[in-house]
């Protein structure tokens, strides 16, 4: 299913795509040598119920995982990169976060995701990581507008991922949201130039690179949830939701709070 929401539910994305991004920073500035994943789940719920919000999260039960996933919250650690159950883990000094959280508030949801280093370690491998898929995220998000194609976005994000040397999977990408959190188009991470669905305004996508360091090959851990690199390898995760609008693309999970 493709919706194309209207301005009223464009105006309510706004406002659930701004409590994602102040979740994720509040969350981001929390998170510290010492502190478990357990907690960070529990801040979200509590932050997301404040908020009179639901986590897509709790009774997210897809035919790839084990589900229901019954968390507030993905929370992924170095090798880990996608749906990242959280557990009793304290993170430690130079861990590589990914933090990815999907609410609903008036009937729309929004969907983001941050890579940051924990503590004061702060390893080059992950750093440039990091930067390859923050920057693949905006450059999709610069070619994103009516009568773009979804090929466009995924070849302006597979050429940064691709000059920055890393291999990429195209199992797990980006998607269209609105009343759910996942729907059609699919976005894969690399594509070819004008091929795909046609954006027109209205249409929200959940743009996600991610990269593994040396390998596009993905595993389950017996969660039946976290993906890990097969590999053992570092990763990293960028998202954001955007609004195709009449003249380009309005990115609806930026924060409007500093770090808490």
């Amino acid at each position: 299913m493709i919706e194309i929401l209207s301005p009223t539910e464009i105006t309510r994305a706004r406002e659930t795509g701004a409590l994602v991004a102040d979740i994720l920073q509040a969350l981001k500035g929390r998170a510290a040598v010492g502190t478990n994943l357990l907690d960070i789940n529990r801040w979200a719920g509590e932050m997301i119920i404040e908020a009179g919000a639901t986590s897509c999260y709790i009774d997210y039960e897809p035919s790839f995982g084990r589900g229901p996933f019954g968390h507030y919250i993905c929370t992924a650690v170095n090798d880990a990169v996608l749906h990242g159950l959280p557990h009793d883990y304290t993170l430690a000094d130079g861990d590589l976060l990914t933090l990815d959280l999907a609410v609903i508030k008036g009937g729309v949801a929004a969907d983001s995701a941050i890579s940051f280093l924990v503590g004061d370690a702060k390893p080059l491998e992950s750093i440039t990581m990091i930067d390859a898929t923050e920057r693949a995220l905006y450059a999709g998000i610069a070619v994103a507008g009516p009568g773009a194609r979804i090929g466009d976005i995924s070849h302006a994000i597979g050429s940064v991922l691709s000059e920055a040397g890393y291999p990429i999977n195209t199992q797990f990408g980006g998607h269209g949201i609105g009343s759910t959190m996942h729907q059609d188009p699919h976005v894969p991470n690399t594509g070819r130039q004008g091929r795909g669905y046609t954006l027109r305004p209205g249409l929200l996508l959940a743009l996600e690179p991610w990269v593994m360091a040396d390998t596009a090959e993905l595993v389950t851990d017996p969660d039946g949830w976290t993906l890990r690199s097969a590999t053992g390898c570092l990763t990293a995760h960028s998202e954001h939701t955007i609004a195709i609008t009449d003249d380009g693309a309005e990115i609806l999970t930026l924060p409007t709070k500093a770090v808490q």
